[in-house]
């Protein structure tokens, strides 16, 4: 969970993902529509991923990918940040961590 937490606070918006999971890319995507600029981790491609995926999973994200942290916190899975999104929540968390300017 170490690793996890260092590399979720590297940047304003992270996503742990998997190259070959559809939502995993429908989230990224909706992160480079809004202006941002994620620090994307690809657990498939990382010797270390299954033990970042089963850290995640053990803070609450199920499904483990896509798991996607705003200011260094854990926002959640696709479902908790397309919910943001719907409502509106999503901009301004972004604004707040310094993802966005606009």
């Amino acid at each position: 969970m170490d690793r996890v937490s260092r590399l979720a606070s590297q940047k304003a918006v992270v996503i742990f993902s998997k190259s070959s999971c559809c939502m995993s890319h429908a989230i990224k995507r909706l992160f480079y529509e809004l202006g941002v600029s994620p620090a994307i981790h690809e657990l498939d491609e990382d010797s270390r991923g299954r033990e970042m995926e089963w850290a995640l999973m053990r803070v609450g994200c199920n499904p483990s990918v896509p798991a996607v942290f705003i200011g260094g916190k854990l926002v959640g899975s696709a479902n908790e940040v397309m919910t943001l999104h719907l409502n509106g929540s999503l901009t301004r968390m972004l604004k707040d961590a310094g993802a966005i300017w606009l």
